[in-house]
């Protein structure tokens, strides 16, 4: 059981994670726009590809803020699964809602993880990321595991989840130091779910949203 103070380190590797990785950063639910990505032939290759060019987009604080967030929702938004995702954060409640009530959550999901992190793009200050390997978790299922490199203190362990779907692998899941993002949401949307139910779970989820566009339109 994680004490208040590991917890709260944790939240802050997660912070530094998502803001190295962008994986979290820029989700998008407008695929469409894009063209499919040339690295997803391979778990290490849309890592990889996904990653690196994230991480020019961080480093280049010359370009215009906005821009670079319009680049960053390009870069992954053809390399995330967003449908798992909102499923699995989820957990056993998804089957008990509708299929309107599932796409109704998946777009809240997915826009609210975004606003969290996309005001933090200037805060990254250019920890490298070590690739280290790629190990299969059956005929669908694969892990990637990556270290960033901090400059001083250990390395921040890595591990992207990935799904194989009609011959394209995408991420579904994201781990820090061994602690899943998405489980760590399914924990908390569950005692909601479970203590008030979901237009109470959709409620909140969609009002803390919006408090953080409205913030995240003043930067």
């Amino acid at each position: 059981m994680m004490t208040p103070t590991s917890f709260q380190r944790f939240l802050h590797r997660r912070a530094l994670v998502l803001l190295t990785l962008s994986a979290v950063l820029a989700l998008s639910l407008a695929p469409s726009r894009l063209i499919a990505p040339a690295w997803a032939d391979d778990p290490m290759s849309v890592v990889k590809g996904t990653v690196n060019q994230a991480l020019d987009v961080l480093r280049d604080t010359q370009t215009p803020l906005a821009q670079r967030q319009d680049k960053l929702r390009q870069i992954v938004s053809a390399s995330f699964d967003f449908t798992e995702m909102a499923k699995s954060a989820l957990g056993y409640h998804w089957k008990q809602i509708t299929p309107a009530q599932q796409q109704e959550f998946t777009t809240a999901f997915v826009a609210f993880i975004e606003d969290s992190y996309l005001s933090k793009i200037n805060d990254y200050t250019g920890q490298p990321v070590d690739f280290l390997k790629s190990t299969s978790e059956g005929a669908q299922y694969a892990q990637v595991n990556t270290d960033i490199v901090q400059p001083k203190g250990d390395a921040i362990h890595v591990n992207y989840r990935l799904l194989q779907e009609n011959g394209t692998w995408k991420i579904y899941d994201v781990t820090v130091d061994a602690i899943s993002i998405i489980a760590n949401y399914r924990n908390q949307f569950n005692r909601v779910m479970n203590n008030k139910g979901y237009d109470t779970l959709i409620s909140d989820l969609k009002s803390k949203q919006a408090a953080l566009a409205a913030s995240l339109a003043n930067h």
